[in-house]
């Protein structure tokens, strides 16, 4: 008989702000139950004014801890569970544990303490105990940057994938004569919603049946500056049932993502069948098959605006050659736009990607409930 494992996910925050969490404890493993977690009580931020609030909240507490060089050891408290699964935090606890981050710094609360001489040592200290049962990294650009970062065989051992996953989302696409562009960041600048933009502006000019849906925390200048193109609409940040509704009319997700090191807008746009238009930042290789379930454009590295910083503040980017990405993108939505039957055949790649592929919730709940297992022995 299948015994039920009870996990407590345990945050380095008060709350899941993350739709990794979301889904795993939506879609948990069969008998695996996350005894301190519900999710009817998971919210999200589904408001910009929300969102820039806990942003600046966070930005205070990582400000405090980077001072101090401390990662993030979160001591859990006593309860009726058998594992601890820490979302981005190491445990303290004298009990069986498995870890999982989007990349390697995500152990801290800030880049600084991760590379740091002192936050470096007690990150490797704390992930060879004999507690750390497993480290999860969501893609393969995570597990690089964990084993390049520490350099440690017996830590290297103890990393396995366990991507994000979501359900293939049921219901009949309508047909129709015009093509929806989208885009959606919670980030406006550094999730590249300017330069998103200039090409759905440019798109949308060129082909007289192609509008646009922009869901962002986009400033009034730029809104104001962009409305007098009245085939863009321009939405705040909203629950995730009502983006549901707006993915469902949609067909290109022309998304930038310059910060991302992970990116769920990505497969759950792929999830509606939306073809998906990214840049070659971290792990959109790990999710975008290029030419199959979206394209990627080659970009060179890019900078930030000094007094900026992307995973601290909406970072201002700085990329080389813009005009050419710009033009890139252009020329890969043209394409689409263009050939529908191609736009069709990706389409389906991208769906059958969540149905059965490395983001179906059957493959997650696979590996994640051998991780739990695995730890108990």
């Amino acid at each position: 008989m299948d015994k039920k494992i009870k996990v407590h996910l345990q945050y380095p925050w008060s709350f899941p702000d993350s739709s990794y969490y979301k889904s795993i404890l939506k879609y948990p493993p069969k008998n695996v139950e996350f005894v301190n977690s519900k999710q009817d009580k998971f919210k999200g931020i589904s408001s910009g004014r929300k969102f820039k609030f806990m942003g600046n909240l966070k930005h205070f507490a990582r400000k405090i801890l980077t001072t101090l060089k401390v990662p993030n050891l979160i001591k859990t408290k006593q309860g009726d569970y058998d594992l601890i699964h820490c979302a981005h935090c190491l445990s303290i606890n004298k009990k069986p544990w498995v870890v999982d981050v989007e990349k390697y710094w995500n152990f801290s609360a800030s880049y600084q303490i991760a590379h740091s001489k002192i936050g470096k040592n007690r990150i490797k200290k704390m992930l060879k105990s004999p507690y750390c049962k497993k480290i999860i990294a969501w893609t393969e650009a995570a597990k690089k940057s964990i084993t390049d970062s520490l350099k440690d065989k017996e830590i290297e051992d103890k990393i396995e994938l366990v991507s994000f996953a979501v359900p293939v989302q049921k219901f009949k696409k309508k047909k129709k004569k015009n093509i929806t562009l989208l885009f959606v960041g919670r980030y406006f600048n550094s999730k590249g919603g300017l330069q998103a933009l200039k090409i759905i502006d440019i798109l949308t000019k060129k082909y007289p049946n192609v509008g646009a849906i922009f869901v962002s925390t986009t400033p009034e200048q730029i809104i104001k500056k962009y409305s007098q193109n009245k085939k863009i609409k321009f939405y705040d940040l909203m629950p995730q049932e009502k983006l549901f509704e707006i993915y469902k009319k949609s067909d290109i997700f022309v998304y930038p993502g310059f910060s991302d090191s992970f990116g769920f807008a990505n497969v759950e746009a792929m999830s509606f069948g939306l073809v998906v238009l990214g840049v070659n930042r971290f792990a959109r290789r790990d999710i975008i098959t290029d030419k199959k379930t979206g394209f990627i454009i080659k970009i060179p590295p890019i900078t930030y605006k000094k007094g900026t910083h992307p995973h601290i503040q909406d970072g201002i980017p700085i990329i080389p050659n813009e005009e050419k990405m710009i033009k890139d993108f252009v020329d890969k939505a043209s394409l689409l736009i263009e050939n529908k039957k191609l736009m069709g055949k990706m389409s389906n790649a991208a769906r059958k990607e969540i149905e059965n592929g490395k983001f179906s919730i059957k493959q997650r709940n696979k590996i994640l409930k051998k991780i739990y297992r695995n730890a108990l022995k």
